[in-house]
């Protein structure tokens, strides 16, 4: 299984740079969309870590707070490649507080703890902010007309290539060689590789459905049956007649296309829609069934993501850049529209 082959929405760039040098050059900081009270049985953590994945900082903190591992939890995971700011919230009934500057994890520091009266959940982030430092850009004249290109018709919501770890550096350990040993019937005992191989598996093939519809030619044109999603939730409903409203709502970003992510049952879509989803996933026999016999629920996603408050400046011949993305979206998806980015990390380092 392949992750080079999807099409570009605005052909293949031609500019060049190095991504991810040294950590700082990735920095994210998460959006969490509501502010902690500063009362309640849970103490949300914001906390800076560089070189750390976010499921080991967690570990440490739990064992610093002397407390079971659930006890822990965190929005989402951060790239350990990065430096990062995101919360980690620690279940902790009663007014005894701890001293989070003793807590001894090279790499992390805890810049503000406050508490909540809910649970620190996944998924429950409404985004996250970007600022990436590309060295050695190797200009064209098309780089920043690219950039507001992007800035002003989005790019394809592709999963980026962190989903499917990376076989150059670790061959039996790549999440697709994994996905692709699940699809022999080959069982894989460890609970967190066999989720990863999963989420693998069913995000490669959304990217096909977006991928082919690019190539279609149906990215940015509604069809007959497109499942919409409604911005900003999970919602969505059928489109079975497109009319100027439906336009509108799309040009307007009140509604986007969908695509599926692979389950069991029907998909949502109908008419020239499902035709075409259909034909995409009929390609793929082994992996649509592998999903369904899983047990998913079909379940949507947009096919285009727009960056916000997008950025750019010059440091010679360094790009810097800055966007915000809702949760669940990749940075490198942005970036591959942009140019072609040569990755110092390994790849899936979550």
């Amino acid at each position: 299984m392949q992750i080079n082959q999807w099409h570009y929405l605005h052909s293949e760039p031609e500019a060049k740079g190095i991504f991810k040098q040294q950590p700082d050059d990735f920095i994210v900081q998460e959006i969490l969309g509501y502010a902690p009270l500063g009362e309640g049985e849970h103490i949300y953590l914001w906390v800076r870590k560089e070189g750390l994945n976010t499921a080991y900082l967690a570990e440490q903190i739990a064992k610093f707070a002397q407390l079971p591992l659930r006890a822990v939890t965190y929005a989402g995971r951060k790239d350990k490649h990065s430096v990062s700011e995101q919360w980690f919230g620690v279940h902790k009934p009663g007014k005894a507080e701890y001293d989070w500057t003793k807590l001894d994890v090279p790499g992390a520091t805890v810049l503000k703890a406050i508490r909540h009266n809910k649970k620190l959940r996944t998924g429950v982030l409404k985004g996250n902010k970007f600022t990436i430092l590309l060295r050695d850009v190797i200009e064209t004249d098309a780089l920043e007309k690219r950039i507001e290109q992007v800035n002003i018709s989005g790019v394809p919501n592709y999963y980026g290539p962190q989903r499917f770890g990376d076989s150059r550096y670790d061959p039996k350990g790549s999440n697709l060689v994994l996905a692709e040993k699940m699809l022999e019937g080959e069982a894989i005992r460890n609970r967190n590789k066999r989720s990863m191989a999963i989420s693998a598996l069913r995000s490669w093939l959304f990217n096909e459905v977006v991928s082919e519809r690019i190539a279609a030619g149906y990215f940015n044109q509604p069809l007959q049956g497109d499942v919409m999603s409604l911005a900003g939730n999970a919602s969505y409903f059928v489109s079975e007649h497109i009319d100027e409203s439906i336009k509108q709502r799309l040009a307007d970003r009140d509604i986007y296309i969908s695509g599926p992510l692979w389950g069991k049952g029907e998909l949502a879509s109908t008419g020239t829609a499902l035709a075409l989803e259909k034909s995409v996933i009929s390609k793929h026999p082994k992996v649509s069934k592998t999903l369904a016999d899983l047990g998913l629920e079909q379940e949507r996603r947009p096919i285009v993501l727009y960056p916000s408050n997008l950025t750019w400046t010059w440091q010679q011949n360094n790009l810097r850049i800055s966007f915000d993305l809702p949760s669940g979206t990749f940075a490198t998806s942005i970036l591959r529209e942009i140019l072609h980015i040569e990755s110092i990390d390994t790849g899936n380092n979550e």
